[in-house]
């Protein structure tokens, strides 16, 4: 994909983007990314999926938030240093003032039931979100008809979700499949 041309208001862009995602998305990094993708990716076009997918892979692999580590891969490829202090600026600042309000108010709302019964709420959309972008990657490694690549997506997802297996671990061995599958294609001509 070639990259569209940034305009001159790129930080404004930068951190109000990252802020009102941020402001308005409940469940963390696996929630959040999706959203960064449809926007630098698919609305803006400063960066093309496997690029995306690539910050995302690293961002996981980084100790930390995975919402602040993807923003500051993201707004580092776009805008270099600058670009990624401000991106996590407006990545930190909403969940920073929401607490600050939620921590101030706690005791009036520790044992609300409708509070309740919207944190549960928005636990079911987290889980239809991250269903949602394993489905994306499903379907764009289905694309490229690399069923080896799709097996690693499939069996990462299911080892990290279904059987609460350590990232790290998860990482490392998608790693070695993937270094290992490459290597295969070399070495039969086809990568």
């Amino acid at each position: 994909m070639k990259e569209k041309e940034k305009p001159l208001n790129l930080y404004w862009i930068l951190i109000k983007t990252t802020f009102v995602l941020s402001i308005f998305t409940i469940g963390g990094g696996y929630v959040i990314v999706p959203l960064m993708q449809k926007k630098f990716v698919e609305e803006l076009g400063w960066i093309d999926t496997d690029e995306m997918l690539d910050l995302v892979a690293l961002g996981q692999s980084i100790p930390g938030s995975l919402a602040v580590n993807v923003s500051i891969l993201v707004g580092y490829r776009i805008a270099g240093i600058s670009g990624a202090m401000i991106t996590v600026l407006g990545t930190v600042s909403p969940p920073l003032l929401i607490i600050t309000v939620i921590s101030y108010f706690y005791m009036s709302f520790r044992d609300n039931p409708i509070v309740d019964a919207l944190m549960l709420g928005m636990q079911i959309g987290v889980v239809a979100v991250i269903l949602n972008v394993v489905y994306s990657m499903i379907k764009d490694i289905w694309k490229t008809r690399d069923l080896i690549n799709m097996f690693i997506l499939i069996g990462a997802f299911v080892a990290g979700f279904a059987f609460d297996i350590n990232i790290i671990l998860i990482i490392l061995i998608a790693g070695i499949m993937g270094f290992l599958n490459y290597m295969w294609k070399i070495k039969k001509g086809g990568a």
